[in-house]
């Protein structure tokens, strides 16, 4: 490795804040923890019914950007759509969710969306593929002007799912027409059950030199802190408090003070608890301790 002397550098370090109350309010939360960047949610992620935000949210929500400084953030789509799926009904639907993920997002001018490719439910990996990017290019088709990257993100692996391996992920890309619209999620905990090993920094090297050599750093938009409940290769997705899992604190050490992913914001989604203790608090703490100090 070979850390910077990030001493005067802003780290684009944030977590998942609620629009509970207000989507410019996931703003001022994530400022009250010192964050400059943030993931959200534009609707209820566990249903199909849509939303839009009124010129009044929408102005609430750059007031609040221009308030807080923070231009870094991602939205993250519904975890119901599917458009690798071979289900007519799903897809349909599933397309048009994220057609209006993409119309509310660029109505707040957030620069990211993340995408779980998704499930081909049995129909293997070359047709989930195929109807993946189809669906993609049909969408950027209908939203030419929008502001939005669409950035795909690994996934652990379980079940049927796509885009576990970095090759599956850059088989996608290639087949995207608009280029400049789509990228790249990076899942610490999903790429270390899928089976890409970042423990020691011999590891974390060999895994970003095999996503470099594969897909491109320069398409790594975002990168997801995640600490894992299971096992190297488990092929199971269970987030865990940074440090705490599976893969342990060298790894996200190697992440926070490698060069290459300095402007590359970076966001927790630990479990929130409910013990009373504020992990969010304690999870960015350990982040922020592991960079090198000039």
């Amino acid at each position: 490795m070979n850390p910077q002397n990030h001493s005067g550098h802003k780290c684009l370090l944030g977590a998942h804040f609620s629009i509970a109350k207000g989507p410019h309010q996931a703003l001022y939360n994530a400022k009250a923890y010192q964050c400059t960047a943030l993931q959200m949610f534009t609707k209820n992620s566990q249903t199909w019914k849509e939303r839009s935000f009124s010129a009044m949210e929408v102005a609430s929500f750059d007031k609040a950007r221009e308030e807080t400084g923070i231009t870094e953030i991602a939205s993250h789509t519904s975890y119901l759509i599917n458009i690798a799926t071979s289900d007519k009904k799903k897809y349909g639907i599933s397309c048009q969710a994220l057609k209006q993920e993409i119309v509310r997002s660029s109505a707040l001018r957030i620069p990211y969306i993340v995408l779980h490719p998704g499930s081909h439910m049995g129909k293997g990996e070359k047709e989930g593929i195929r109807r993946i990017a189809e669906a993609i290019n049909g969408i950027f088709a209908e939203t030419p002007e929008m502001y939005p990257r669409l950035l795909l993100e690994s996934t652990a692996g379980q079940g049927t799912g796509i885009g576990h391996t970095f090759e599956q992920l850059a088989t996608i890309m290639d087949r995207i027409g608009n280029k400049d619209r789509i990228g790249i999620c990076l899942d610490t905990c999903h790429i270390f059950a899928a089976g890409y090993d970042i423990r020691t920094e011999e590891a974390y090297l060999r895994t970003m030199d095999t996503f470099n050599s594969v897909i491109g750093i320069e398409h790594l938009c975002l990168i997801h802190l995640n600490d894992s409940k299971k096992g190297l290769g488990s092929r199971v997705d269970r987030h865990e408090h940074i440090g705490e899992g599976e893969i342990g604190v060298r790894a996200f050490e190697c992440l926070m003070n490698d060069a290459r992913l300095h402007n590359i914001p970076k966001i927790i989604e630990t479990p929130k608890g409910k013990d009373g203790k504020d992990w969010d608090s304690l999870n960015l703490g350990r982040l922020k301790g592991l960079r090198v100090k000039g």
